[in-house]
Order: structure tokens, then sequence, then C-alpha cells
């Protein structure tokens, strides 16, 4: 199982996207094992988007991050990152495939709604930033067996 951050951006809390965003990773199966409503800081801004801290998008990034509430969520599933960054699409709604978030959200090129982890190094590292220890919480689901096949001793 691999678990990774997803942010709902300012902008997806402030067009009442989250419900129909988050519906749509439990509808694909994955497990949401930890979520809050939170305000980012300056300081916190800075230290999750610190590798674009020198380039030229970077202080509109932070203004717009730290301009309204997010949702942030560990999200678990086998190949979680992969099958979340999937599900959000090309980085900009205007270019972003129909049946993606960003492809049936979006339109801007400036904001797009959501941000997921990119590899598990970043995931690892993001979600320690977001969430402090016993946040993110291990539990069974009653549907796991209905989710993955675990016929062959191994689900997949």
């Amino acid at each position: 199982m691999e678990t990774t951050l997803i942010i709902l951006k300012p902008d997806a809390v402030q067009r009442g996207l989250c419900g129909r965003i988050i519906t749509r990773f439990e509808e694909k199966g994955l497990q949401i094992v930890g979520m809050k409503l939170m305000q980012i800081s300056q300081d916190l801004a800075a230290t999750h988007y610190k590798d674009h801290a020198s380039k030229p998008f970077y202080p509109g990034l932070v203004r717009f991050m730290t301009s309204s509430p997010v949702v942030v969520m560990a999200v678990r599933g086998i190949g979680a990152i992969t099958i979340c960054r999937n599900m959000m699409g090309a980085t900009f709604g205007s270019k972003a495939n129909p049946g993606t978030i960003r492809g049936d959200f979006g339109v801007s090129n400036s904001f797009n709604l959501i941000h997921g982890s990119d590899g598990p190094e970043a995931a690892a590292r993001e979600l320690g930033i977001f969430f402090k220890a016993g946040e993110v919480i291990e539990f069974p689901r009653a549907s796991e067996a209905w989710i993955y096949d675990a016929s062959g001793g191994k689900p997949e």
C-alpha cells in the first residue's frame, strides 16, 4: 500500500468542489486515511514549495496557496501515487483531458484545483509537512476484499 498527499487548493474549496473531488477518489477504491481543512501559513507554503523558491511563479503560488483554506488528505491504495496523478490530469485545466479532475472542473492555467505528490519520496516528505504523528490512521475496510483481488495470495 502506498500513501500520498492530496491538496484541494483554494480554488476547489471556494468553488465548492471538495465533495465531488473526494468522491472520485473514494469511488475509485482509494482510502482516505487522513483529512483536514486548514489555512496554509506563509512558512508552511515556503516549506512545501521550497524547490520552486527561485522560480518566477513562486511568489504568486505562495500568495494563492495562502489566500483561502485548503483540504489536505492522505490517500492510500496500491499504486495510489500514480492513480491519483492520472485522476488529476494535466497540470493546466485548459490542457487536461475530460474525465480527469482538472479536465472536468478547470480551465485556468494558474488555478489548477489540486496537488498530488509526484513520487514516494515526495509523498513521505509532504505527508510529514501537513500531518502530525497519529493524524494519518491505518484502519481496515470491510470493502477491501472487493477492491483488490487477493485470490493469488497478494492483493492486486
